[in-house]
Parts: structure tokens; C-alpha cells; sequence
């Protein structure tokens, strides 16, 4: 039966995904469980949209509150959700001004936009560099700014004014700043996600927002994946003690049940944007909120940043020195695999196998694009017990590679 439902998705839907062979229909905690009842531990999280689990109580009860009240109005009116989440956020991340979105995409094409007004306004032109293997999101303005071939195929022309510049090169940016006067911005994740965990140097963002700074450009980080927890810090850049120009926050903003995301930055840079410069009839909505900020509220009560570095530690510790990892690399929840693809070769493996032999055995997790990675991302909430179970399972697969 589960394998008929498979299909009739395939059959009508556009062949756009590459799940593995597995129909989830419920979860809770760091659980799900598929059509058969078949139980297992989720290391993937909804690339990190279900930092809190699967069916949170205080996130079900939040949504349950706002749902006898009202969800969706447009913002062609104020409503009390919304304005209290914008002051609540902001004053949570120290940030003047909030304009709400909906998805990691759409917040990324925001945060451009924001830069690009602001550039023509105060540099007079609006050029801004990203960094090669970036992952941003598959809309066309996002897009124009990666480097990743394979998904700009067929879509183009591109948007213009996107330099691109090697991760985790400090003097390859400072060389673009210092012969060029037509750029206004800097966009960058600040540990690369699907190009496979990749952790800069540990003064790379200091150096990048100096840099920014010294050139009068605007610093935008993308902590979409990164942020709330996730590398053991309220937000990865946290960790290079950097305030970005602009924030970009989203998945886990949610709460795992709603989709919202969010720009974050100061006055001087938001008043750029005036009446008509954008807009989302979903964005904001005041479902999405309330649930937000009960998710950001759970996040400081529960300990969860705390909880996402010592089980990080636990993670990266615990993973098998054998042959075949060539290395164990993250922060926090945000970890990687990577196996020595020489060897995955041999056996005529791939990272998508291991994927479905890990699955197999009770533990979901995913492939990145990089292929010989696999990530790792367990919700934020994972007891010792379970980090423990979750090891066992990826240490008995890999161990029978």
C-alpha cells in the first residue's frame, strides 16, 4: 500500500525531488514513524525547519491558541500577532527593523533587494558578492548568485551585478573591494550547507565583516540553516562575534509547522525600502507568528543551544575511525561525514546508498551535494540516549560498508 501512494506522488508530481524510499505519516520528538509503523530517529530535521522536533507540545498548543483567533489577514491591515512578534524579534536579535517573509528563497531575494536600494542610494551602484558552492535557495535572483551549474541550467539569463569569489579566501574579497567601487554588498552562509558542512577558518567571518566594514559594504549573512541553535550558538556568527548588516533567518523560525522566514537589520539600511518596495501576502501572517515566537521563546527556555553543542561533541566523537570516513567535520548539530570517495568508488557505493542503508536500520539522513558527504542533523532537542541510539545505528552501517 505505502508503495502505491509512492507512485501516485511520482505520477503527479514534478520530478524535482530524489526522496529515499520511505512514506513518513507521523512524528514526534526526534521520531517519525512510516505507513508501517516502522520507528526511526530523524537526523535530518527538515534540513533544519524541525530544530524543535516533530510536534512540539508548546509549539501544537501556540498554534491551536491562534488558530480560534485569526490566521491569515494580508498586511493591507494591522493585527496584534504581528506587531508583537516584529518588536519581539527584533529585540531578540538586536535588530532595528523585521520585514517577514515566508521562505529561505524569499528571504534571500529580500535581503538583495534591501542591499541593491541601498547601494544605488548611498555607492551608486549595486554589485554584490557571493561565494562559489554557495547554496541560497532556487529562485532566479538567488540563482544569479551561486555557482552551482547543474541547478541554473535552462533557467537563464541570470540577474546581473553578482560577483563571485572563492569560500574562505579573505584576500580574494579584499582584491574585489579594493579595485572596484560598484560594490555594495558581501552575501555568504556562514558554514556552507549543502556544498557538504564546510567550516571556514575560524576568523574568516571577523575578517570578511572588518572588510566590509572598512569599504563601506553591507555584510549579509544567510543563516537560514545555520541560525537558531543549530551550530551550538543562538546564530553561527555568533561565534566570530560578528553583528551582520543584514540577517536572513528562516526554516526552523517556524517552529516545524509553518513556514516563515525573516531580514533583520538596522534603521539607516530598512528605510531604504518605502511604500510599495515589497511585499508577501503570506508573510507575517499572524499564525506564523504567534507560533514564531513561541518557537524563540522554547529555544531559551528549553536550553537549546546548550543542548545542540555538548550533543554535537557527543556526535563527532562518537562517529568510527575507520577507513572509509575520510573525515568528521561540524559545529553544534550542523555535522557532516565524509567518506573517502576512493573507496565508496570500489564498492560501487554511493552517499545515496548509504542514505537508504541507514534508513534500513532506524536513522533518516541525507546526501549533500557534494558526493562523497552525508549530513547530519538530528532536532536540536536530541536527549544523550538518543544521540547514543543514533550513533549505534551509523556506526553499525558504515562499519558494514
Amino acid at each position: 500500500m505505502a508503495l502505491s501512494i509512492i507512485k501516485n506522488e511520482i505520477a503527479h508530481s514534478a520530478n524535482i525531488y530524489k526522496p529515499l524510499q520511505v512514506l513518513i505519516t507521523s512524528g514526534k520528538g526526534v521520531y517519525v514513524l512510516d505507513y508501517n509503523k516502522k520507528k526511526y530517529i530523524d537526523f535530518l530535521s527538515g534540513y533544519s525547519a524541525a530544530n524543535l522536533g516533530h510536534s512540539h507540545p508548546k509549539i501544537l498548543e501556540s498554534a491551536k491558541l491562534q488558530l480560534d483567533k485569526i490566521t491569515i489577514l494580508s498586511r493591507s491591515f494591522y493585527n496584534d500577532k504581528t506587531a508583537e512578534w516584529t518588536k519581539f524579534i527584533c529585540n531578540y536579535f538586536n535588530y532595528d527593523k523585521v520585514i517577514a517573509m515566508n521562505t529561505g528563497s524569499e528571504a534571500v531575494e529580500t535581503a538583495i533587494k534591501i542591499a541593491r536600494r541601498w547601494g544605488y542610494k548611498y555607492k551608486g551602484d549595486s554589485k554584490i558578492i557571493s561565494f562559489n558552492n554557495n547554496f541560497h535557495g532556487r529562485t532566479i535572483g538567488v540563482l544569479s548568485a551561486s555557482s552551482n551549474n547543474p541547478y541554473k541550467q535552462g533557467f537563464g539569463p541570470f540577474c546581473d551585478n553578482f560577483l563571485l569569489a572563492p569560500y574562505n579566501d579573505v584576500k580574494s574579497v579584499e582584491y574585489l573591494l579594493e579595485n572596484r567601487k560598484d560594490i555594495c554588498a558581501v552575501l555568504i552562509e556562514p558554514i556552507q550547507g549543502e556544498a557538504g558542512i564546510i567550516i571556514p577558518d575560524y576568523t574568516y567571518l571577523y575578517n570578511l565583516y572588518n572588510l566590509c566594514k572598512k569599504y563601506n559594504v553591507l555584510l549579509i549573512v544567510d543563516e537560514i540553516q545555520t541560525g537558531l541553535g543549530r551550530t551550538g550558538s543562538l546564530l553561527c556568527c555568533d561565534i566570530s562575534n560578528v553583528k551582520p548588516d543584514i540577517l536572513i533567518l528562516g526554516k526552523s523560525l517556524g517552529g516545524g509547522i509553518v513556514p516563515i522566514s525573516a531580514v533583520l537589520t538596522s534603521n539607516v539600511i530598512m528605510d531604504v525600502m518605502d511604500y510599495g518596495a515589497h511585499g508577501s501576502t503570506f508573510g507575517g501572517n499572524p499564525f506564523a507568528c504567534a507560533v514564531s515566537i513561541e518557537a524563540l521563546n522554547i529555544i531559551k527556555d528549553e536550553k537549546i543551544v546548550e543542548n545542540s553543542f555538548n550533543m554535537g561533541e557527543i556526535f563527532r566523537n562518537g562517529i568510527s575511525n575507520i577507513d572509509i570516513v575520510k573525515e568528521v567535520r561540524g559545529k553544534g548539530l550542523f555535522n557532516a561525514i565524509e567518506f573517502d570517495e576512493k573507496l565508496l568508488n570500489k564498492k560501487n557505493i554511493t552517499t545515496y546508498d548509504i542514505c537508504n542503508k541507514l534508513m534500513e536500520n532506524g536513522l533518516l539522513a541525507k546526501n549533500t551535494n557534494h558526493n562523497s558527504v552525508v549530513r547530519f542533523t538530528p532536532p536540536l532537542i536530541i536527549k544523550e540516549s538518543e544521540m547514543l541510539e543514533g550513533l549505534d545505528i551509523i556506526n553499525r552501517t558504515i562499519n558494514l560498508l
